[in-house]
């Protein structure tokens, strides 16, 4: 059976350990990188970057693009 490991530092040394031992140092540490947090509220963001359009105005602009490209989806 497992130890039950209750110290914080220890669980991550011995989980960082794990992982360059599975992965080697390099792609741990890569791998660790991949779940950074960032920073900043997404929905702000997404508020600020994205404009604020009706479902008309979205299928209008979809369809003024697939124009453009020569695309449109058979209908039904």
């Amino acid at each position: 059976m497992e130890q039950l490991i209750t110290n914080h530092s220890e669980l991550r040394e011995r989980g960082f350990r794990a992982l360059a031992d599975a992965l080697g140092w390099v792609n741990a540490v890569r791998f660790l990188r991949e779940y950074d947090p960032g920073s900043g509220s997404y929905t702000e963001e997404r508020a600020t970057l994205l404009p604020d359009l009706s479902i008309e105005d979205l299928t209008a602009e979809v369809e003024k693009i697939q124009d453009a490209k020569g695309f449109r989806p058979e209908p039904g």
